[in-house]
């Protein structure tokens, strides 16, 4: 019997244990649950927070941009530039909001070259997050975001078209380029469609955006044609701009922004990825300007600031497609030979007589090129002729459809002010003020 008692005591205990294990356990579950709920819910908040710091830092490039092509333009031009600029991310993000970001990303069911999603936006089946984004951050500041890249391809034309076109073919063109052309030709890559599947690639838009501006900004010097005074006896007439220290900040403020630019392209708040973007970055950035320094007073045999800025300008361009996908020690060579790229380019365009007035063509067309290219040299498990045919089509989209527009404009609505304005002044003419006012007492 005591055997017995003692076996049966032996028993509850050994129940009870399993009871108090088993439910330890679930509670261990529990809570694991719990945190692992908590921890997703602080990585997407994390993301979502540098996302949104990097639509801040896109933002801030459209002042940067209305400062280098206020600076590099001539006084009496200043106020139609800047309200060029003002209108410009305006007319992106409304457009985009429109048409382009269910144009841009419209969900291919395959890959494909022409999808709509429908006008204005609608939260997707999943709610507030993006599936092609892996859910890192919510679908509004994905549209934020993306429209902020729509604009830049706009701003980019500005520069080039500066002190001679009218303001309302330029709103009209801006109009259909950024709500039609831009969006469809990146719907090809980063909406999935048919480059993506013939393996391009463009990290952060060296072509989707850069070069698709930069062939916008050619197509448009050439219908319009130089400015009056620009191209005399075969020589080119220097037309100074109008701030030096202006076209200086408005260069920084450019660089600061790329880091959201190539930043947030990582898509997410990833520690080692996003330094590494940030790094390669700030390298071609660097070198972009030794390059243009050195090429211009190779050629010019001066000092020229104008080179090193754009050249700064040219590293960022060339490293955008593969910022991701390029060393930091090749992000070197990248950003060296943009530099050299752009102080050629822009002698070239001279000689052809097509006047470019804050070298947006060689900054954006020219060194989105290169940097495309580059990817399929440099980048880790890239190939060199998917690069080559993205750049080939998207630059024969580009340039056919702005030149399109921009010709249709000219025999309907006309694109060139008068001589008379241009001689004396857009802000006069124009807008009735100026942007530099000095009174004497």
């Amino acid at each position: 019997m005591e055997m017995n008692d003692e076996l049966v005591t032996t028993g509850a205990e050994v129940t009870e244990a399993a009871i108090t294990n088993e439910a330890a356990i679930t509670a261990l579950a529990e809570q694991t649950a719990v945190l692992s709920t908590q921890l997703g819910e602080a990585v997407f908040t994390a993301n979502n927070i540098w996302m949104m710091l990097a639509t801040a830092l896109v933002f801030i490039m459209h002042l940067g941009f209305a400062g280098v092509e206020a600076g590099f333009g001539q006084a009496k031009n200043t106020v139609n530039i800047l309200f060029k600029n003002t209108l410009t991310p305006v007319i992106g993000i409304l457009t985009y909001f429109i048409v382009g970001f269910n144009l841009m990303y419209p969900g291919f069911t395959e890959p494909g070259w022409f999808a709509f999603g429908g006008f204005f936006l609608e939260l997707p089946e999943n709610g507030n997050t993006v599936d092609y984004a892996g859910g890192g951050y919510t679908y509004w500041t994905d549209f934020l975001f993306q429209a902020m890249f729509a604009a830049t391809a706009a701003t980019i034309v500005s520069g080039a078209v500066a002190e001679r076109i009218k303001i309302s073919s330029y709103l009209v063109f801006t109009l259909l380029f950024v709500g039609l052309v831009y969006p469809l030709i990146g719907s090809w890559k980063w909406g999935g469609g048919a480059l993506d599947a013939m393996g391009f690639y463009d990290f952060a838009g060296s072509t989707l955006v850069h070069s698709v501006g930069g062939w916008g900004a050619l197509a448009g010097i050439i219908v319009l044609g130089p400015r009056l005074g620009k191209y005399v006896d075969g020589k080119v007439v220097d037309k100074p701009g109008s701030s030096v220290p202006l076209a200086v900040i408005g260069v920084f403020l450019l660089w600061l922004g790329w880091f959201g630019f190539n930043g947030g392209s990582v898509l997410s708040g990833d520690p080692a990825l996003t330094s590494l973007v940030l790094v390669t970055t700030s390298l071609a950035a660097c070198t972009g300007a030794l390059g243009g320094f050195l090429a211009g007073y190779v050629v010019f045999k001066r000092l020229d600031l104008g080179m090193v800025l754009n050249g700064v300008l040219a590293g960022l361009v060339g490293i955008t497609a593969g910022a991701d996908v390029i060393s930091p020690a090749e992000s070197l060579l990248v950003g060296l030979i943009a530099g050299v790229l752009v102080v050629l380019s822009a002698v070239v365009l001279d000689r052809l007589r097509l006047d470019d007035v804050v070298g947006a063509v060689s900054v954006h067309l020219t060194c989105g090129i290169w940097g495309t290219l580059a990817v399929g040299i440099f980048g880790t498990g890239m190939a060199f002729m998917p690069q080559l045919y993205g750049v080939l089509i998207c630059g024969a989209t580009a340039f056919s459809a702005a030149f399109l527009i921009f010709t249709v404009l000219k025999a309907t609505m006309g694109i060139r002010v008068s001589a008379e304005h241009e001689a004396s002044g857009l802000d006069s003419q124009e807008h009735g003020i100026r942007g530099y006012t000095i009174t004497y007492e």
